[in-house]
């Protein structure tokens, strides 16, 4: 492992960094093609739909000033979308519905890119196979960097031609599309540096997800608190809301992004000379000195223990972060002159605002720990597929306890989750003047269980059943969201909003809360589990 490091090294200094780069970003490319294709398509789609589905929606001014109050006066819609700057316009309300979802994906999009393309192929054996060429240890990086760049440059044209077809002005949709770029370039250069990072690539993937979902929140947050505007450059996702598309269109705000990518991917280059092939710089730690019981689920607890104490601390943090927002969002009310007008007329009090936006939230706590328990079945697919999985079943653990053991982790965590974030939510809340009693809030998160336990079942229905339709897991958790978030704003039927579990879930304030629809909650995640153990047991294991 040495002798191949000072090889590498004498080679960079002999040939250059870049000597076969070229070539091995060909065939990269090649490879990756139909990976990164998706992910264009997914974010030029979520702009040339929010075009479209504005012109259907909302043609009359009046139904877009409609919009534009009910949007405005929901500090909810602000933390997850951004701040409206015009929804009288179509490209007003594609910047606002697609402008800081775009940019998360496609940073993630470039994450996943990066890190695929260094650490993965350092974990399988692939990059030491590759290294045995005429190639330098940093063209590796290198391409990596350079795979990110053109999948950003493609999103951006795509984006735009997309958008621009479906009726977006030229100049909003360019500015638009850009900031899709920039994000992703931004992201390349986190997962860069935090492959050097991470002992393997799920810690790498590990540090640099969670800083652009730490970037995430924070922009969510300043902009729904109605923060000053200076606050925004306090995370890079801020800097890209400064472009302002279809209001002033400044690109300038793009060029500190670009300048943070270069210097990260700097940054890297340097840290990967002084790190050990196939190893981080952050070592991995020792594993335990004996064997978990298995038939007590200590192989489970061991596989999913890491994940699922970070997304405890995480959860934990949202939980935090929410909380200090429900103390804030009284004085929003009173300063919005619409909702002081509903609240004058008797139609609703501060008191059953600040909760619904409590539901809300909760909502959206529920949707992000659903990601963690479909993370944890998607792990148990990935086992499988390492062949790790028939050794354990070749010994007296059984189908139904090795994935029972997996599914307890997930249905717990999950719960413990929203519990977590319920409770440091309730706290905070609770010492605030908004009203807002600490029981109400862990209640309305226990209640909201379920329905993250239904949303979990899709993915046991579909690892247990059939891997090969896995994805399903991850698309019924974003149609959730678009459905939670966004269903009741463009109009849809309560039949269409009833798909999402969480429209389920009752208002423990309620005066005569709907209790019957936990049980039918309930009924389908066991319909749902019940085909994954059922059709676990009798498919071949991989």
């Amino acid at each position: 492992m040495g002798r191949h490091t000072a090889a590498s090294s004498r080679l960079g200094r002999s040939t250059g960094i870049f000597t076969g780069t070229r070539t091995l970003l060909t065939v990269a490319l090649h490879q990756d093609r139909t990976k990164i294709a998706p992910w264009v398509g997914l974010i030029s789609v979520l702009s040339a739909t929010s075009i479209l589905a504005y012109r259907w929606i909302f043609p009359e001014l009046a139904d877009r000033k409609t919009l534009a109050m009910a949007i405005g006066t929901n500090p909810a819609m602000q933390l997850v979308f951004g701040p409206p700057r015009d929804l009288l316009t179509n490209d007003g309300f594609n910047a606002w519905r697609a402008g800081a979802l775009g940019a998360f994906f496609a940073g993630l999009m470039a994450i996943i890119i990066v890190v695929r393309n260094t650490r993965a192929d350092e974990d399988s054996g692939r990059a030491e196979l590759i290294a045995s060429g005429v190639i330098t240890r940093e063209a590796r990086l290198l391409v990596a960097v350079l795979m990110a760049t053109v999948a950003a440059v493609a999103l951006a044209v795509v984006c735009f031609m997309l958008t621009w077809v479906s009726g977006g002005e030229a100049r909003p949709t360019a500015v638009l599309s850009l900031t899709f770029a920039a994000s992703a370039l931004m992201y390349a250069g986190v997962a860069a540096v935090a492959a050097q990072l991470g002992s393997d690539a799920r810690t790498a993937s590990s540090i640099a997800i969670a800083i652009l979902g730490v970037s995430y929140v924070a922009r969510g947050y300043l902009d729904s608190t109605g923060a000053e505007e200076w606050t925004r450059w306090l995370t890079p996702l801020g800097w890209l809301e400064q472009t302002y598309p279809a209001t002033q269109n400044t690109l300038w705000p793009l060029i500190p992004a670009v300048l943070l990518a270069i210097g990260l991917v700097a940054l890297a280059l340097v840290l990967q000379r002084r790190r050990d092939f196939g190893l981080g710089l952050i070592p991995a730690r020792p594993g335990p000195a004996t064997a978990p019981g298995l038939r007590l689920g200590g192989l489970a607890v061991q596989v999913h223990r890491g994940s699922v104490i970070t997304w405890m601390i995480g959860l934990a943090f949202l939980g935090l972060v929410y909380g200090n927002l429900v103390t804030s969002v009284g004085d929003v009310f009173a300063s919005n002159p619409a909702m002081g007008a509903i609240i004058a007329s008797g139609a609703a009090t501060p008191e059953g605002l600040s909760f619904g936006f409590v539901a809300t939230v909760l909502h959206l706590v529920g949707i992000v720990t659903a990601i963690m328990g479909a993370q944890i079945l998607m792990r148990v697919y990935a086992e499988e597929t390492d062949d790790r999985v028939e050794p354990v079943l070749a010994t007296a653990t059984s189908r139904p306890a090795y994935l029972g053991s997996n599914v307890l982790i997930a249905v717990a965590s999950t719960a413990l989750g929203m519990l977590a974030a319920g409770t440091v939510m309730g706290v905070v809340a609770a010492t605030s003047d908004a009203g807002i009693a600490f029981g109400d809030v862990v209640r309305q998160a226990i209640v909201t269980i379920p329905a993250v336990w239904v949303l979990v079942g899709v993915s046991v229905a579909t690892v247990g059943a059939e891997p090969s339709r896995r994805i399903a897991g991850w698309l019924v958790i974003v149609a959730t969201f678009g459905i939670t978030l966004l269903g009741p704003t463009f109009k849809l039927p309560d039949w269409m909003l009833g798909i999402s579990p969480l429209y389920h879930v009752p208002n423990v304030q309620a005066a005569s809360p709907a209790w019957v629809s936990l049980a039918g909650l309930g009924a389908v995640a066991c319909v749902l589990y019940a085909v994954g153990f059922t059709g676990f047991r009798r498919r071949d294991i991989h």
